[in-house]
């Protein structure tokens, strides 16, 4: 028998239920949405989660589709699925957490006696901590972005190549390989010696059905790579990038973007410029460094010194 919350399954078997996570402001439980799927043979564990942040859907779309597909008849060992992990900004489509105004994928390890963040990432990084694999789903928010995968424990870390080698494995075709902020599940999990990486699968409002797709294939190909169903994942070359330039704009008005989602582009190549309301150009900005265009604004009226969009750079195949 496997337990996550008051979901319990036993070999062969799916299970769904709740995970407590602290009260509300009537004192009503909280908990958050989970499932087991035991496989029918002994084997590893895999951990996934998504909405740690309340607006990116993405990662939800992927555990509505992924689930159904995994029989435990023909799994061989075991996930553990929490497929909304900030409850509170999941309710009004928010990215922080209101209750404390806090970005959840900040507060980790967590606290069990702690802020409502803290509470709900001490109880989702306990039942991470009891995997071989994590994978924390996400996506660029609302921004327009590229499909990658995050591996956010630094390159020094002893877990930095497992970590390259999943986000591999996930196949999105594009990784970020650069330490992250603490607090995050892909910095803390990699501590306790368990390779994570978080997919940022694209950027929309609502659900963005290429991105799912994406996400879900990934999922399936790690579940096959690492042994949790039969069958062989070739994993690819991936462009991997260990740096951001971020450009803002440096006048106020409409942007009109120059260069597309994963276009490369060399220092010098404009990337986007600003007009007055009445189409005339106040300001074109260049790249300063080589890489590829990886995630920009969605709407197009921004402040003098607003942010417009980002390269990723120091490019190469991983």
């Amino acid at each position: 028998m496997t337990t996550l919350g008051t979901a319990n399954a036993s070999p062969g078997e799916v299970s769904v239920g709740r995970l407590p996570v602290g009260e509300a402001r009537d004192g009503s439980e909280v908990a958050l949405p989970v499932c087991v799927i035991n496989g029918a043979r002994d084997g590893k564990t895999l951990y996934v989660q998504a909405v740690s942040d309340g607006d990116e859907l993405n990662g939800l779309g992927v555990v509505q589709r992924f689930v159904p597909r995994v029989d435990p008849a023909e799994l061989s060992g075991t996930v553990l699925v929490v497929g909304i992990v900030n409850h509170y900004g999941f309710q009004i489509a928010e990215h922080r957490n209101p209750i404390d105004d806090t970005k959840l994928n900040r507060t980790y390890p967590g606290d069990a006696n702690g802020t409502a963040s803290e509470r709900i990432s001490h109880a989702t990084f306990e039942a991470a901590t009891r995997a071989d694999l994590v994978l924390d789903l996400h996506q660029g928010s609302t921004s327009r972005m590229i499909n990658e995968a995050r591996v956010r424990c630094g390159p020094r870390h002893r877990l930095h190549r497992d970590c390259l080698d999943l986000a591999k494995v996930f196949g999105t075709g594009y990784i970020l390989d650069q330490k992250g902020p603490d607090g995050q599940l892909a910095r803390a999990a990699p501590d306790e010696g368990i390779p994570t990486i978080d997919p940022e699968l694209g950027g929309s409002v609502g659900w963005d059905e290429e991105s799912i797709r994406i996400g879900v294939r990934g999922v399936m190909n790690v579940l096959t790579h690492y042994g949790f169903l039969d069958g062989t994942v070739a994993a690819e070359p991936q462009v991997r990038a260990t740096g951001f330039d971020q450009y803002g704009s440096p006048a106020g008005g409409l942007v009109t973007l120059l260069r597309d989602l994963g276009e490369e582009v060399s220092r010098g190549d404009d990337l986007f410029e600003v007009t007055d309301a009445f189409g005339n150009v106040k300001s074109t900005v260049t790249a300063d460094s080589s890489g590829v265009f990886w995630r920009a604004r969605r709407l197009p009226q921004v402040a003098a010194g607003e942010y417009v969009c980002s390269v990723g750079t120091d490019v190469d195949d991983y």
